[in-house]
């Protein structure tokens, strides 16, 4: 199973969204699922309400009829005080991978650790035991993504 958090800068949003696609094509009949969760924390870029997030993937952003092959869940929180447990988990059991933080002006959280999610589509992989394998950051080659995949089969 792997996690893989949904949202991104406009730029990158249709590429990122596409590769998610993509995964769940290449390791979707293994044990295999790219999870999606909505968070605003980051630019404000996910103002909608939950019932809407689906009609603005295939609207909006990434747009021109995108349907995800992987569940999107509502919005949570994954940095600051709301944040959701099994975010805290992953972050301590897998380090940050970008030791810039970035614009703190864009960060909609507090207190600001050295080891939250950076940006929207920081990825994690988790192998089908249940345990933390790798953390990938937003510009990581999906290629890398890729081949961490297919060992864990």
């Amino acid at each position: 199973m792997a996690y893989f958090r949904v949202r991104a800068v406009v730029g990158s949003t249709i590429e990122e969204y596409n590769r998610l696609n993509a995964l769940m094509e290449m390791f979707g009949d293994l044990n295999f699922t790219v999870l999606g969760f909505s968070c605003n924390q980051f630019g404000l870029q996910a103002p909608e309400a939950n019932h809407e997030t689906l009609n603005v993937l295939k609207y909006v952003r990434p747009g021109g009829g995108f349907v995800p092959r992987f569940p999107v869940f509502g919005k949570i929180e994954v940095n600051g005080l709301n944040e959701e447990p099994l975010f805290t988990y992953l972050k301590e059991s897998l380090p940050y991978v970008n030791p810039v933080i970035g614009d703190m002006k864009k960060f909609y959280w507090s207190p600001i650790k050295v080891n939250d999610l950076r940006w929207n589509f920081e990825k994690f992989l988790i192998a089908s035991n249940g345990e933390p394998y790798r953390r990938y950051e937003l510009h990581s080659p999906i290629e890398n993504v890729e081949k961490d995949i297919a060992s864990l089969f």
